[in-house]
């Protein structure tokens, strides 16, 4: 699992506070983020609406704390990045990482993809993009060339594209994370090659 993925199961204080996450999200998917209610949410849970509110007072505040909570392992791989020397080793190891982070967000992600108008009202549109830009620059060579600059923003959309093109494929989601995370790692290679003319 490796420590940033323990690290996020820790932060995700009590199992209470998680399972009215995982179950709002249920909800949300079923019924759409506009139609579910926090009353709804508290009957599936079967707590009082006092008990719910105890953690969260809005739904808002529920996919916000989501957010925060699965995005923390990527904030983590940005910090760790920037401590590291911009050796090939790294990069490949932000992918890898990278990729446990998303697999460990995917609930989250397709929330995101399914419901664009309240991610932009509630704005963590923005705040992923601000991520994507910290882990965009600790993966590509400042004096690379535009086309291996590319490469590593590829590698990392490859990623992306990995969680939803992906779900239409047929097979195991591990093997198929896996031949993502393979392509994904060989763009940040050949960017690295290219960056330090090694090919």
């Amino acid at each position: 699992m490796g420590v940033t993925m323990d690290g996020t199961k820790h932060q995700r204080r009590g199992n209470t506070r998680q399972r009215i996450q995982d179950v709002a999200l249920e909800l949300f998917a079923e019924h759409g983020y506009e139609k579910t209610s926090l009353r709804e949410i508290a009957q599936r849970l079967d707590v009082t609406k006092a008990a719910l509110y105890y953690h969260f007072k809005t739904k808002e505040e529920i996919i916000v704390s989501l957010f925060e909570d699965l995005t923390q392992p990527i904030e983590d791989l940005i910090e760790w990045g920037r401590s590291q020397p911009h050796t090939l080793e790294t990069k490949q190891e932000i992918v890898r990482r990278y990729s446990q982070a998303l697999a460990g967000a995917e609930p989250l992600f397709r929330f995101m993809q399914e419901n664009q108008a309240t991610v932009r009202e509630l704005r963590i549109g923005e705040s992923f993009k601000d991520r994507m830009r910290g882990l965009r620059d600790i993966i590509i060579d400042p004096e690379a060339q535009l086309v291996d600059q590319v490469r590593c923003v590829s590698a990392l959309f490859t990623l992306h594209a990995g969680m939803f093109v992906m779900q239409d494929l047929e097979g195991d989601f591990e093997k198929k994370r896996a031949a993502v995370l393979e392509v994904a790692v060989d763009l940040v290679t050949q960017a690295h090659q290219g960056a330090h003319g090694e090919r």
